[in-house]
């Protein structure tokens, strides 16, 4: 017992350097010319706040399958893949990137619009168009708007880590990758934050909805989304702000005796010009033509053909931007992307859980938003946690672990398909019910995304040829997107082997358009979770085999 002061000293000790080393050390390595970029990335997190009203819209008023959806998604995730030319447009028109950022936010602005009209003004957007074929306009729009936004944020992170001490020195290169990875950790913590911020919000817009009418429910509908115009606002005033900063530090350095060729090559390492790279250009010019020409035939494997047509597209960009890395450099990043790249494909269920776990389990719009603040704050916490895990562990040993804790936080909502919430209800006299269950699933699954792609997304950053910075990074990003088309085709194909449907009603008429049946769900949960296992695992099978050394 007279140990026990001493204990408890130490311990505090050790909690508080804890927090220091991985916490605190984040803000104190802050910097102001951080925040530009951040504050895009703010703008992107924030996009979440109508994904809530967008399951219940789809669900309440649309007569979409799972299937349908999950083809939905392959397409809209397919504007990602522009990055590559979008990120070398960057390089080629580097002061003037702003440009394609306010194009974004009109494009995402014009996407909430139609979604806000199509909700309170239902029958005059009816009697224009189809509401399914606003809502896939809407739904293709907004990523191309985020993909814009999203190229020049990821070459604002990297204008946003200074070349120049306070003397305008050189900074060493081992700063500079801290100061890299840094910055990719504050832009997921941005990122999250911007999710929390909206958690709350979708919780005070959803309080009570259930007892409302159901026109009082759409005007709530419709006021997230109006809310949810304030995302292209936030997005250009990072970038305005960035010119301001930029400005300020033009003039620092010009007081410290640089010329304008000099600052210029010691900021950029280069003479901040790029030459036009025209297998990029041309390329994706040939792979835009090709995604719609393929696309507007409506052919029964069209998504197929796409992305057969874009991973050979960026498989040859990247050998291309690759060839004059060192052997051994060039071994790790075919290493690195190969292990995300399978982690990332693995399929979902698809929107039919959702559907069951709104029928069936009785889960509301403020429930959701309450899984989405846990998730937020859980994934903020996992991220500085694990900060120096994922700093001190090769990719490898990160994907092979978060497959593992993956699988095993999967079997709860399995479990509950089979009825594990009645069983543990009855237990623990309804203490451990669905919820209780749901809300402990999320918390353990939230972060692991995130903590996948920092480490990943840094060594980008940090390897990134001087003169085609945003080009580098956004057909590597180009490649780890392809990914979660991958993804959605999976998600498609088992959604079409194990059919999944909710009640659909004609809202007008009140008609009977389909009966629910989620008998199905189980054996598709079980198929996800088996290739969730196996994927990753073969990719780092492979990796050892080939005795190749990831980041």
């Amino acid at each position: 017992m007279i140990h026990c002061p001493r204990f408890v000293h130490l311990t505090f000790m050790s909690i508080a350097s804890w927090i220091d080393r991985n916490v605190l050390s984040l803000g104190r390595e802050m910097r102001i010319s951080y925040l530009p970029p951040l504050m895009v990335y703010v703008a992107a997190g924030v996009s979440t706040l109508t994904n809530i009203v967008g399951t219940f819209f789809v669900k309440e008023y649309l007569g979409l399958s799972a299937e349908f959806l999950a083809a939905l998604g392959f397409w809209m995730g397919l504007p990602y893949v522009l990055k590559m030319p979008l990120g070398h447009l960057v390089d080629l028109l580097w002061r003037h990137k702003a440009l394609l950022l306010y194009i974004g936010a009109a494009l995402i602005a014009a996407s909430l619009a139609i979604m806000f009209a199509l909700i309170a003004h239902t029958h005059a957007m009816r009697e224009l168009l189809p509401i399914e074929t606003w809502y896939v306009i809407a739904a293709l729009v907004a990523p191309i708007g985020y993909v814009l936004q999203d190229v020049v944020a990821d070459a604002m992170t990297v204008e946003a880590v200074p070349r120049l001490d306070a003397r305008g020195a050189p900074i060493a290169d081992a700063e500079r990758r801290l100061m890299n990875t840094t910055m990719q950790t504050l832009g997921r913590v941005a990122v999250i934050g911007g999710t929390l911020l909206v958690s709350a919000v979708n919780m005070a817009m959803f309080h009570n909805v259930q007892a409302l009418s159901e026109g009082a429910k759409a005007a709530v509908y419709a006021q997230i989304y109006a809310i949810a115009l304030l995302i292209p606002v936030v997005s250009v005033a990072g970038v305005l702000l960035q010119g301001v900063l930029l400005g300020r530090e033009t003039r620092r350095l010009r007081a410290l005796g640089l010329g304008n060729e000099e600052l210029v090559r010691l900021r950029y390492g280069s003479d901040g010009l790029a030459e036009p790279n025209w297998w990029i250009l041309g390329g994706s010019l040939l792979f835009v033509m090709f995604s719609l020409g393929i696309g507007l035939t409506q052919h029964r494997y069209a998504a197929e053909i796409v992305f057969a047509g874009s991973m050979a597209i960026v498989l040859f960009l990247i050998a291309n931007l690759t060839r004059a890395l060192d052997p051994s450099v060039r071994k790790t990043l075919i290493a690195t992307l190969l292990v995300v790249f399978a982690l990332r494909a693995v399929p979902s269920p698809g929107e039919g859980l959702n559907w069951w776990m709104i029928d069936e389990l009785k889960f509301d719009q403020p429930f959701f938003a309450l899984l989405s603040m846990i998730g937020a704050v859980i994934t903020l916490l996992g991220m500085f946690i694990f900060r120096r895990f994922m700093a001190e562990r090769s990719v490898v040993y990160i994907v092979g672990a978060l497959t593992v804790v993956n699988t095993v936080i999967s079997l709860p909502i399995l479990a509950m398909y089979y009825g594990l919430h009645h069983l543990s209800a009855g237990i623990t006299g309804g203490v451990v019910d669905a919820r209780f269950i749901a809300v402990v699933n999320t918390a353990f699954e939230s972060p692991l995304p995130q903590i996948a792609m920092i480490p990943v997304l840094a060594w980008i950053a940090h390897s990134a040829p001087d003169a085609l910075k945003a080009t580098y990074f956004a057909v590597m990003a180009s490649f780890l997107n392809l990914a979660l088309s991958a993804a959605q085709l999976g998600t498609k194909y088992l959604n079409g082997i194990f059919v999944v449907t909710r009640e659909v009603r004609d809202v007008t008429a009140g008609r009977l358009i389909a009966s629910a049946d989620y008998s199905e769900l189980g054996n598709l949960l079980v198929a996800v979770l088996l290739i969730g296992f196996a994927l990753p695992m073969a990719a780092i099978v492979f990796v050892k085999l080939a005795r190749l050394r990831s980041a």
